[in-house]
């Protein structure tokens, strides 16, 4: 590939005129300098990129629920995963070593895939999100409030550092794609070839919805020139191009969201008592290591400050040097034995060396490493060699602020914990600190000093060094992000990317509107008891015939003390309340001996269900159950069971129903509120399978909860 590296935008690949080629930037092979291509955008209309977006790409993800992209998600993964040696080849041409490829290309196929699966099991099969509950604004319940997210009606433009650009854009794209908004990924120019690369087998694969994702390679100078309120961008990079880009107008007053990340100080503390020849000492010190190295060291969680204590810090520098030692080889990474390849251009090798030479002119000492080009690699690559500097000074400004972006970190002492907690947060805030102690007292008074100067904290001790998924490693089910100079703002954290694509509003109404808003029943909208309606009971119903709003209306069940005594000796729970007439009556919450929670709702199982064999396949859970007014001897109970939401399921042939169960007893008071969770059957079997499950009923299988 030399020639101009194409551009995915309105749904076909583009590129500039040949007359674009002269001025086009070149990108080299970081190993090599061999020219790998050229990157133009002259000519390219960015407002009809993003008007393509926001028509199209909003038309077709709209017309699908959360778990439908969901699905969509999880076919991408596996597309990616079917070619991505072709990924592994393109990525070493960036210097990437097959663990850092792996970090990158790997990691962003596992984003998918965890995006998949938690859009499938915490987001509704729908196209609206409820968050928190119910909030009653009358007395009489009629009319009522709650808040709903809905996706936002414009682009998502994700701008994307150099170091990551697998990883760097599907962790933006998962979240926004599951929240139903189009996509522009903007790669940074010296491994934008590689970006290029994955969203062409998503392409070829067919499975992007149209508009859904677009790609422009090369610059954008006049992007933001072109967003409006409901697009949202996601910048990666340095804080003083973030901190410009800001203060565009369309940002400042023009209502656009913008989050960024940006490079960080990040740090690692060794805890006073991780002392030489302990599990968490090795477990620092490798640690250290592999975020000195991994990527060579181009990762903005890497480790800059290594925090220790001022008894340790010699024996920390000579356990670092052994393990470089015995552990990296620089070189091509395409070559065997290499572990740490070049940095991702001549361009950013000469900025790492400038920034180092920053910190030598503020008093950093270098301790380990040289910034001379290692011996037996091309002259034409962008080589650099692990290096470790010793501050005398451990408040010198410069080892707190100068970050040189590559395989380079900086060793600082304390004496106490408190002046650790200051070093962490001289920082300005961070993306990551970890800390390796195995003392509680420690950890609690460390973490309690530095998690707000942090996004992410990492505790790692002999217990979890094995499993740790590491200092520098984001996971999609935790916060992205930090404080201060790290940008302020967040990224993954599970569903919580996907509510950032998303307005939060508030909605008031009556619970007739507000279930037709939602999709779930809200109590005082209609009822049908079915016994009423003469339809058959709602357990008979498959998903494809139940509806929001059909009732189960109980009889009443009068509790007696046998029943409350048989149930105390039959279980084991003969707690005092059920069986000490005067210690319950001295107890405030209870009139007297009072009934089980737990035996009520086993009795209101008994006064709605329906026993026969039929759609309900299985009870899959129970939630938010509260006791409410408590049951005596002679009292009755009665149970109402309203379908409440119903979310089938993209590939299985059931889905879910969500139950609302009310209890209350002969003077109509609320005794107990829950919901119950069953797994139904999407149709009703046939009458042959009907027979063979009352077969299978009679010779005493109980179904199971997949």
């Amino acid at each position: 590939m030399t020639g101009i590296l194409p551009s995915y935008v309105r749904d076909a690949w583009w590129t500039p005129d040949a007359s674009a080629e002269a001025s086009a930037t070149e990108v080299r092979d970081a190993s090599t300098g061999e020219l790998v291509a050229r990157v133009s955008t002259e000519g390219l209309d960015l407002g009809a990129v993003l008007e393509h977006a926001r028509t199209v790409g909003q038309r077709s993800l709209g017309e699908l629920t959360f778990h439908q992209r969901a699905v969509l998600l999880k076919q991408m993964a596996l597309a990616l995963t079917e070619r991505k040696a072709e990924l592994y080849e393109v990525s070493a041409r960036a210097g990437a070593t097959k663990r850092d490829s792996w970090v990158d290309i790997d990691g962003g196929i596992g984003v998918l895939f965890t995006y998949s699966s938690k859009g499938r099991r915490e987001l509704p099969n729908a196209k609206v999100v409820v968050d928190g509950p119910v909030e009653p604004l009358s007395k009489d319940g009629s009319f009522i409030g709650r808040h709903v997210y809905t996706r936002l009606p414009g682009v998502a433009v994700q701008i994307n550092a150099f170091n990551f650009p697998v990883w760097g854009s599907l962790e933006k794209f998962a979240p926004a794609f599951l929240a139903g908004v189009p996509t522009v990924v903007k790669p940074a120019t010296p491994t934008g070839y590689l970006a290029e690369a994955f969203v062409r087998i998503l392409v070829e694969s067919g499975l992007l919805p149209a508009g859904s994702l677009q790609l422009v390679s090369g610059s954008v100078p006049d992007l933001f020139d072109h967003l409006r309120v409901g697009d949202l961008v996601g910048f990666t990079g340095s804080a003083s191009t973030a901190e410009r880009l800001r203060a565009h107008d369309s940002v400042q007053t023009g209502g656009v969201r913008f989050t960024s990340e940006t490079d960080s100080i990040n740090a690692s503390v060794l805890g006073t008592d991780a002392v030489p020849g302990t599990p968490e000492f090795d477990a620092y010190v490798a640690q250290l290591v592999v975020e000195m190295t991994s990527k060579a060291g181009q990762k903005c969680t890497a480790i800059r400050r290594a925090i220790v204590p001022a008894g340790s810090v010699d024996a920390v520098v000579d356990a670092v040097r052994a393990r470089l030692a015995a552990k990296v080889v620089v070189g091509d990474p395409r070559t065997e034995g290499v572990t740490m390849g070049p940095l991702a251009s001549l361009a950013q090798r000469d900025e790492v060396l400038r920034q180092v030479r920053r910190l030598q002119e503020a008093g950093g000492e270098l301790v380990i490493g040289s910034t001379d080009t290692p011996e037996g690699v091309d002259a034409d690559g962008a080589f650099v060699a692990p290096m470790l500097l010793s501050f005398t000074d451990a408040t010198a400004d410069a080892v707190h602020e100068v970050e040189a972006f590559g395989p380079v970190a900086s060793v600082i002492a304390y004496d106490t914990i408190d002046q650790a907690v200051d070093l962490v947060a001289r920082g300005g805030g961070s993306l990551v600190t970890s800390v390796a102690t195995h003392d509680p007292d420690v950890a609690v008074a460390l973490a309690s000093g530095i998690a707000a100067m942090n996004g992410r904290l990492l505790f790692l001790d002999r217990d979890d060094a094995r499993t740790s998924t590491g200092h520098g490693s984001p996971v999609p089910h935790l916060v992205h992000g930090g404080p201060g100079r790290a940008g302020g703002g967040e990224e993954l954290g599970g569903i919580r990317a996907v509510h950032h694509h998303m307005q939060r509003t508030a909605v008031q109404g009556s619970p007739a509107m507000l279930t037709a808003l939602t999709g779930v029943w809200h109590s005082g909208a209609e009822a049908r008891p079915y016994a009423e309606t003469g339809e058959a009971h709602p357990f008979r119903k498959s998903l494809a015939e139940l509806r929001i709003g059909d009732q189960v209306a109980s009889a009443s069940r009068t509790v007696t003390l046998e029943d409350i005594e048989t149930f105390a000796q039959f279980t084991g729970d003969t707690f005092y309340a059920h069986m000490d007439e005067a210690a319950a009556a001295a107890n405030p919450f209870f009139p007297g001996r009072v009934a089980h929670g737990y035996l009520l709702v086993s009795w209101a199982a008994g006064l709605f269900v329906d026993a026969a064999p039929g759609p309900v396949l299985a009870n899959s859970g129970l939630e938010n159950l509260r006791f409410i007014t408590p049951v005596s001897p002679g009292d009755e109970i009665r149970v109402e069971l309203t379908a409440k939401q119903i979310t089938p399921r993209e590939t299985d042939e059931y889905g879910e129903v969500r139950w609302d169960a009310v209890l209350k007893n002969q003077r109509d008071e609320l005794v107990a509120t829950y919901d119950v969770l069953t797994l139904v059957a999407k149709e009703q079997a046939d009458e042959g399978e009907a027979e063979a499950d009352d077969a299978t009923v009679e010779a005493g299988a109980q179904p199971q909860p997949a």
